[in-house]
């Protein structure tokens, strides 16, 4: 794809953005300030929701987001009446900040569930953050830190993209995510603003299939969070519109989708305790949708990441794994391979067992386990379904992080 470039710099590619992080202890505030965008959004399917994600459910109905506050150190989920009252209290605050109406603006929070918000501690990382705003790589980089909790690195990506009719537009986002990850129409928290002209119906329907491809297609421990959103945001700078009758640009949905992948796969990769990373492929599937039942299942399955983890090629575990999926299978024709950076290996070729004991298929699939990067390519021939899915290994590390999250 030569139409879609990598750019440095993040949030700092867009004009007219400004963005900021800032952080106290394990409590962070970031603000994205993108005047009169034209927006959407994905959530949770969880029927139990934070109080942010109600709220900005309704800011975005509307279609236009100007501002969107995001805190990290406490989801404010399962705080009742009180919850909604702080999303009114931080929004209040950045509305006369910014000199905003408060209808323009998102909010998002992650952290622990169940506790009251520290709407004293918050508020003064906001008025911190508020006051470093600014168009600069390192903005964007600190709005990646500060809604950090267990990540272990920042995440953000942008991307220039040449579209069929030959104008460029930009495209850039930033994630947050490392545990809870089990997206079902939304991931962790994820914000993605362009510089080209959307309607926010369009944006919409692009979101929702760049989203269905990455963040939808990542685990890495099963847990669907309370408080997965997706929001995305078009302010039009670049004067370029990328909508022509009624339909998105290929290239500009081909971009989003791009960029949706790269962040989803740097959140698996930094999944909590994570030393492995794992890529599900799976071709020959009846449809896409038992291709993405197999492939998801496979990156869930904790027996699966727990023999990644101890690099064994436990091929057992995975076609356990895609027989309870929901697909079709024909255990006699399927096709199992692993495969790191250098090396690939087939362990079953339609059907037939190739990695018994003392086996120089077994062998390569060995070394190939104590690699840090690790492919899962299943073949089911049974029709042209495909999908991707990505996830990490379950370590000891894992449970010890979860196990003192709140202590």
């Amino acid at each position: 794809m030569d139409y879609i470039k990598y750019l440095d710099g993040g949030f700092s590619v867009i004009e007219n953005l400004k963005v900021s992080g800032a952080r106290e202890g394990k409590y962070g505030v970031t603000i994205i300030f993108c005047p009169n965008s034209t927006a959407s959004a994905v959530f949770t399917k969880n029927k139990v929701v934070a109080a942010s994600v109600k709220y900005t459910k309704n800011v975005v109905k509307n279609g236009i987001v100007s501002a969107v506050f995001v805190n990290s150190g406490n989801a404010n989920c399962f705080t009742g009446e009180q919850g909604l009252k702080d999303c009114e209290t931080l929004v209040e605050l950045v509305s006369k900040d910014l000199k905003i109406p408060k209808e323009e603006i998102a909010i998002s929070s992650t952290g622990v569930i169940g506790r009251e918000m520290p709407i004293d501690i918050i508020s003064k990382v906001a008025y911190e953050s508020l006051s470093k705003l600014g168009s600069e790589p390192e903005n964007s980089l600190a709005a990646a830190k500060a809604i950090m909790t267990t990540d272990t690195f920042p995440k953000e990506c942008a991307v220039e993209v040449t579209l069929t009719n030959g104008e460029v537009v930009k495209i850039a986002g930033i994630t947050k995510g490392s545990g809870m990850i089990a997206p079902n129409m939304g991931t962790m928290l994820s914000y993605i603003v362009t510089d080209a002209i959307i309607p926010s119906k369009d944006i919409n329907n692009a979101l929702k299939q760049a989203v269905d491809l990455s963040f939808n297609m990542i685990v890495v421990d099963g847990d669907e969070s309370t408080n997965d959103t997706c929001l995305m945001m078009a302010n039009g700078e670049s004067g370029i519109n990328v909508v022509n009758d009624g339909e998105i640009d290929p290239n500009f949905q081909e971009a989003l989708n791009y960029l949706c992948i790269d962040l989803a796969k740097k959140m698996a990769r930094d999944g909590e305790g994570a030393t492995k990373f794992i890529e599900a492929n799976v071709c020959g599937a009846k449809d896409q949708n038992d291709a993405k039942l197999a492939a998801k299942s496979i990156i869930s399955s904790s027996l699966f990441k727990s023999a990644v983890f101890g690099g064994d090629p436990n091929w057992g575990r995975i076609v356990s794994a895609i027989g309870y999926s929901g697909c079709d299978l024909n255990p006699d024709i399927v096709t199992i391979a692993i495969a790191d950076d250098t090396d690939d290996v087939d362990l079953v070729r339609k059907g037939e067992i190739l990695a018994f004991e003392g086996t120089p298929y077994l062998e390569r699939a060995e070394k190939i386990m104590q690699s840090k990067n690790i492919k899962v390519n299943i073949d089911m021939f049974l029709g042209d379904g495909e999908a991707t899915a990505w996830g990490c290994d379950l370590t000891y590390d894992y449970v010890k992080i979860n196990a003192e999250y709140t202590t």
